[in-house]
This record gives C-alpha cells, sequence and structure tokens, in this order.
C-alpha cells in the first residue's frame, strides 16, 4: 500500500507535467500542447536508461526537444546552460500559477 507521502508526491509530480504540457514551447513559441522535456544531465537524476526527474521538466515542442537533446546548434555546456535558466523561467511561471 502506498504511503499518504508519496501517493501526494505522485499528484504533485502528474499535476506539474500536466500544467508543463500546458504550456507554449519555451524556444520558439508554438501553443501547446508541449512535450515535457527532462534535463539531459546526471545532477538531474539523470543515469542510464533513466530519464532525470520530473521536476526538471520544461516546455518544448517536438523539433525544439529534439534539438536539444541532440545538442544541435549548442554545446553540452551551453545546452545545460540554457536548459538552467528556461527552467527557471518555468518554475517562476509555474509558481506563479498556483498562487491564484
Amino acid at each position: 500500500m502506498k504511503s499518504l507521502i508519496t501517493t501526494f508526491w505522485g499528484l504533485i509530480v502528474a499535476n506539474r507535467l500536466k500544467q508543463i504540457r500546458a504550456l507554449p514551447c519555451c524556444q520558439c513559441g508554438m501553443p501547446p500542447p508541449s512535450q515535457a522535456a527532462h534535463a539531459n544531465w546526471q545532477e538531474f537524476g539523470k543515469g542510464k536508461g533513466i530519464k532525470a526527474k520530473d521536476d526538471y521538466t520544461i516546455p518544448l515542442c517536438h523539433l525544439c526537444h529534439s534539438r536539444l537533446d541532440q545538442y544541435q546548434g549548442l554545446s553540452r555546456q551551453e545546452a545545460k546552460s540554457w536548459f538552467i535558466s528556461k527552467l527557471k523561467f518555468i518554475n517562476r511561471v509555474l509558481d506563479d500559477e498556483t498562487s491564484f
């Protein structure tokens, strides 16, 4: 049986992914639905065959998501810096939405 905390945390994560998908692409502005693009770096929980934690997602359209995952136009470090700046922005957006 799942604990209350585990169930509550699962609902928060599911809600975040739902909110992320309801936002426009944070790169090109394509209208929703977006894909929940996970961080591609180990410090966010990413591992071999393991996605990063859902806390570390940003809204991207299919094309921008593919470009990020393949590091098109950016080095791995540049992509990481870009992702972190977008993640901070999206977290502020989601915090503002939940405060109403």
